[in-house]
């Protein structure tokens, strides 16, 4: 990985198409989403999981990543924390690397390596782990909040672990109760930093397991 992001230069963390330097909206709707008319938005604050607006975010965990190996140990190390119900939204520029991340995450919870097609533009790639079913979603390319109920937002939620990258694209509708987690470039060539951000007293026991 480069300190700078250049398209094309990130192709196993980052396959084109994911973290991809167009931004242009409107959006065309992805074929998860082509054809299919909008269900009614779930009030503000509405949560299958009893989440709250109210929950208290705690300390902040800051880690330096030097290398791609440190980051996949992190998703490694994420994994094993992760249980049914629990929400990570992965956040970061171009290129920081989110994609490696997920995968590392993927893997830990597969038992092994595994085969991690982008949901660039199916939006949603599901697996079935020995903790229940994963549910890895890229909203990239949603062009409203309320897209994310045709994907199976609510059934992910309700009984599944959600790793969410681009989360910002749900604006309130991201659930309160949540792991933050948001890569930054490094001044180092090929180094990141992770902030990590539990919202809610689920995460108070793993914060630190996670960090370490």
């Amino acid at each position: 990985m480069k300190a700078d992001f250049v398209p094309g230069k990130h192709a196993r963390c980052d396959p084109i198409g994911l973290d991809s330097a167009d931004s242009r909206d409107p959006r065309p709707r992805p074929p998860a989403l082509a054809g299919r008319p909008l269900r009614r938005s779930r009030p503000l604050g509405y949560n299958p999981s009893g989440m709250t607006d109210s929950a208290a975010p705690l300390p902040v965990r800051s880690l330096f990543l030097p290398d791609e190996a440190a980051t996949e140990r992190l998703g490694a190390r994420l994994a094993a924390a992760l249980a049914p119900r629990d929400l990570v939204a992965l956040s970061g520029d171009l290129g920081t690397g989110k994609t490696c991340l997920a995968r590392a995450v993927i893997a830990g919870l597969m038992g092994g390596p595994e085969e991690v097609p982008s949901p660039t533009f199916t939006l949603v790639q599901t697996y079935e782990t020995p903790r229940g079913p994963l549910w890895h979603f890229d909203l990239y390319r949603l062009s409203a909040p309320d897209e994310v109920w045709e994907l199976g937002f609510e059934e992910a939620l309700a009984e599944g672990i959600s790793l969410i990258e681009w989360p910002e694209r749900l604006g309130r509708l991201l659930p309160a109760v949540r792991l933050d987690l948001g890569l930054r470039f490094a001044a180092e060539p090929g180094a990141r930093h992770a902030d990590l951000v539990g919202h809610g007293a689920a995460w108070a026991g793993r914060l630190d397991r996670i960090a370490a």
